[in-house]
């Protein structure tokens, strides 16, 4: 067999490869630093040129504070890269809040939709434009046309989505069965704890569940914003510390206290 000929195999079987995967073969993952999530993960890290689902629980299905904080953190080191785009169609994202965190704040486009469909539409451009590294947007339900849609704006320039479901005035969302997103998270904030030996308030925490992984294993953690509240921020590290699995001993519920009878 001629070296060419053996050269055009060779091309074919790692395209073949990469469409088994489910992402494209020059794709990127983005690892949190800690094996005890990384190895759940394709790649060991978040897979980049994708877009991810974040949910929360009770009235989080509504304000979705602790679904966007998480994902602007999770997103954190690539808005360190280029420019993040926010779409949402109600208008309260606090930007100094997400500041605090240690987001860049300062890399941060915000887009006001008229409704979720035009939210998913800019969506689609901001992911197709030179320089965006990630994409958040704020809507309900979205079916599996337009996750579709989202993951083909992905892999024109590789940007990474972070679709935030939230639902306004309360209601039921659908199970997204047919999704098309790499991940599924489910968020809600968990109590925070000050350093050793001190009072008061520790950084905030997520108990983030990972519900649906593609090429990967689901699994649940406590996270901690490691660089929150902190002048000091090392571009080198992830600012998401990963303080236990949830389903280490410490993170078990406290038994009632029985009184004596």
């Amino acid at each position: 067999m001629s070296d060419f000929r053996s050269q055009r195999l060779a091309a074919m079987r790692a395209k073949i490869a990469a469409l088994e995967k489910g992402g494209r073969g020059d794709s990127e993952s983005l690892a949190f630093g800690d094996p005890r999530i990384d190895r759940h993960l394709p790649g060991g890290g978040l897979p980049l040129g994708r877009w991810h689902e974040f949910v929360g629980e009770g009235m989080e299905a509504e304000t979705a504070a602790a679904p966007a904080a998480f994902a602007a953190l999770v997103a954190t080191p690539l808005a360190r890269r280029g420019q993040a785009v926010w779409v949402f169609w109600r208008d309260d994202l606090h930007g100094p809040g997400l500041a605090g965190l240690g987001f860049p704040s300062h890399r941060l486009i915000q887009v006001c939709a008229r409704d979720e469909a035009e939210v998913l539409a800019v969506m689609e451009d901001a992911l197709a434009t030179v320089g965006v590294s990630a994409v958040f947007g704020e809507t309900g339900d979205v079916d599996l046309t337009a996750g579709r849609r989202l993951q083909l704006a992905c892999e024109k320039r590789g940007a990474t989505g972070f679709l935030i479901r939230r639902r306004p005035f309360g209601g039921k969302a659908r199970d997204p069965a047919g999704s098309a997103a790499a991940t599924r998270w489910r968020v809600v904030a968990a109590p925070s704890q000050p350093p050793p030996d001190e009072f008061g308030l520790g950084a905030p925490r997520w108990a983030a569940t990972l519900e649906r992984c593609r090429g990967g294993r689901t699994g649940g953690w406590l996270f901690e914003a490691s660089a929150a509240f902190s002048l000091e921020q090392n571009d080198g590290t992830h600012p998401l510390r990963l303080v236990a699995e949830l389903g280490d001993r410490q993170l078990a519920p406290t038994p009632p206290l029985r009184l004596a009878g």
